[in-house]
């Protein structure tokens, strides 16, 4: 029987890179899930790839808040949520405006807290439930130009700890993964240099990480394998903090 069947399982930001690939594994575990994302195009190509049947598809951009308030009562009560949905941007810190933080900040972090706020309101996060953020390296760890990414991303990291504490009295279970580079869409959108992107890759022992390396924390975080684990920061990084 696989790990995760009879679960009800929510991934926001499923329409590309981590968010795709974290589905399909998800419902090659036997889950039945329901996927997030705002662009209902790239949204129904990750629906075609999930195994299994009962899947649902949501249309909602998180940083609006309105479209959250309407989204939400058509999502049946979870048993797991993962939360990958981002947007980064390599700018030194001189570089640096207001909207632009604005906007990273929005998508990964207040988009997702907005969202879970919301569902918890409801009550649509069943006992004993597992809330599963996807961070970053770059939050623990000093990356030149990440400035805005890794502060979202720090933001989410502390959060897990207070979200942690606050809902442990109902058994649910709030971690967070932090990765450090992985191939991604997100990745080669990036504006950093051959040689820069060289230099990144040699700090890595076991090679740049894939978004299926992930995918298997994201589905131990899922699992009742994980029922004691909560409010902890997983560094997956392929041993670059041994440099």
């Amino acid at each position: 029987m696989s790990q995760l069947t009879g679960k009800h399982i929510l991934v926001v930001g499923a329409s590309s890179g981590m968010g795709r690939v974290f589905s399909r594994m998800i419902s090659e575990e036997g889950a039945k899930l329901t996927i997030l994302a705002r662009n209902e195009e790239r949204l129904n190509a990750t629906l075609s790839e999930l195994k299994g049947e009962g899947h649902n598809k949501v249309i909602c951009d998180i940083t609006n808040g309105e479209q959250i308030k309407e989204v939400v009562p058509s999502i049946e009560p979870l048993d797991g949520v993962v939360f990958c949905a981002g947007i980064s941007e390599y700018v030194p810190v001189k570089f640096v405006t207001t909207e632009k933080m604005e906007k990273i900040f929005q998508t990964n972090y207040f988009g997702h807290i907005s969202l879970l706020r919301m569902l918890l309101k409801k009550k649509l996060v069943n006992k004993e439930a597992s809330l599963v953020f996807i961070s970053s390296l770059s939050s623990i760890v000093g990356v030149p130009g990440t400035l805005m990414y890794a502060s979202s991303k720090a933001a989410i990291n502390s959060a897990v700890k207070v979200l942690a504490s606050e809902l442990a009295s109902q058994k649910i279970r709030v971690n967070a993964i932090c990765p450090g580079i992985v191939k991604t869409e997100m990745l080669a959108s990036t504006n950093l240099s051959e040689e820069q992107f060289a230099e990144q890759e040699a700090q890595y022992p076991l090679g740049l990480g894939t978004p299926e390396d992930v995918g298997y924390a994201v589905l131990y975080h899922l699992s009742d394998g994980s029922r004691w684990l909560t409010g902890n920061i997983m560094i997956l990084d392929g041993g670059n903090s041994l440099q």
